[in-house]
């Protein structure tokens, strides 16, 4: 078979679909990938397992009019290519590919898309349901299928939209790549950048407002007191870095809080630290909390949709509000405290992941492909 995945930006397909690409390539399938390539930005990511890649200028905002350009694009390159399967992903991205492909759908194309978490959902801005519950309630009908990956919006979908809704396990975490450290590894890291005596939260994501880092950095204050040997790692990059680094410097928290930029290498990162954080607004299924989780680190989360999907309160974690930085610091301080209380939430989390990691995501994702 021919398949074509689209994204808004490439990264999207380097970070969340690789392992759905590499199953489907092995199976002998050709594999094209349209996408504004953003790699650049992204140090040391790349794209694997396609076998050709067609550059759409997508843009992320849908009131962008060189979104236009990118339909145009988009229309071209279905024109000239006949796909068995086109596989759609993230707002703009999905919506410009459903349109562009109209046609296709007529000659026998399926056209699947994947909701990385709707942006309307409980607890949603007003504004959220006005615009983009309407677009996708209408754009599910120039699709065979979407598929989601939180429960709550595989109920919302199933209930109104007309169309094929299947529910699947987020986008697969590489248990793999983070349980292959050793002991031995993780300690010569630790070593190597002076973690051994510290206690290390880590938070990853794009530097955004959603993300919300800047309440992770406020909580690092409230105890810097409390717990002399606190370090944060914040690795991502964003349009949010240089008011980050205001505040880091403002706050006198140089020494405890160190942003790493984009990383590759997160498996290191993440099985050396203590606590994974996380302080999101918004998200769909979080793999940072998968990858945490994988790793058997409890995890203190804002309570947000993604987040309840993974965070099973006073089992492998706990919620807070996402601005509260004061409750944020006061579970830190437990977990702190609490050496037992650290390991119990461990050994849950690996247990409580392993629906969510690429080996079983992938067999569902078959079955999708295959019911088509």
């Amino acid at each position: 078979m021919k398949i074509l995945y689209t994204a808004t930006v490439l990264s999207h397909i380097c970070q969340f679909h690789l392992p759905h690409i590499k199953v489907l390539k092995d199976k002998g399938n050709e594999i094209h990938i349209a996408a504004r390539d953003n790699l650049s930005e992204k140090n040391g990511l790349t794209l694997k397992y396609a076998d050709k890649f067609h550059p759409v200028d997508f843009r992320r905002s849908p009131f962008d009019f060189k979104n236009l350009k990118a339909y145009k694009q988009l229309s071209a390159l279905l024109k000239k290519e006949k796909f068995d399967f086109i596989i759609c992903n993230t707002p703009v991205g999905g919506i410009l590919t459903r349109l562009a492909a109209r046609k296709s759908r007529k000659q026998g194309t399926k056209v699947i898309y994947i909701a990385h978490g709707f942006h309307f959902y409980k607890g949603a801005p007003k504004k959220n349901w006005l615009i983009y519950y309407p677009i996708e309630k209408v754009m599910a009908k120039l699709c065979d299928t979407v598929v989601t990956i939180t429960k709550e919006d595989f109920v919302l979908a199933k209930s109104k939209f007309k169309t094929q809704v299947e529910y699947i396990h987020g986008v697969g975490v590489n248990a793999q790549k983070y349980t292959a450290l050793t002991k031995e590894d993780i300690e010569a890291f630790k070593k190597q950048n002076d973690f051994q005596d510290k206690f290390v939260l880590l938070c990853t994501g794009e530097l955004n407002n959603n993300k919300n880092q800047k309440t992770v950095i406020e909580t690092v204050s409230m105890l810097k007191q409390e717990i002399p040997e606190l370090l944060l790692l914040i690795a991502g990059n964003g349009p949010c870095e240089a008011g980050l680094k205001q505040q880091i410097v403002s706050l006198g928290l140089e020494d405890r809080v160190k942003l790493l930029g984009y990383r590759t290498d997160l498996e290191y990162f993440t099985n050396s630290c203590d606590l994974v954080l996380s302080a999101s607004f918004r998200e769909g299924l979080p793999l940072n909390i998968m990858e945490a989780m994988v790793s058997g680190k409890p995890v203190i989360a804002s309570d947000n949709r993604g987040h309840r999907e993974l965070v099973f309160e006073n089992k492998t974690g706990f919620m807070v509000k996402a601005d509260d930085s004061y409750a944020f610091s006061q579970k830190i301080k437990l977990l702190y405290k609490d050496k037992k209380l650290r390991d119990d939430f461990s050994e849950n989390a690996k247990e409580a992941v392993k629906p969510f990691i690429a080996e079983n995501v992938n067999k569902e994702f078959m079955r999708i492909l295959v019911n088509e």
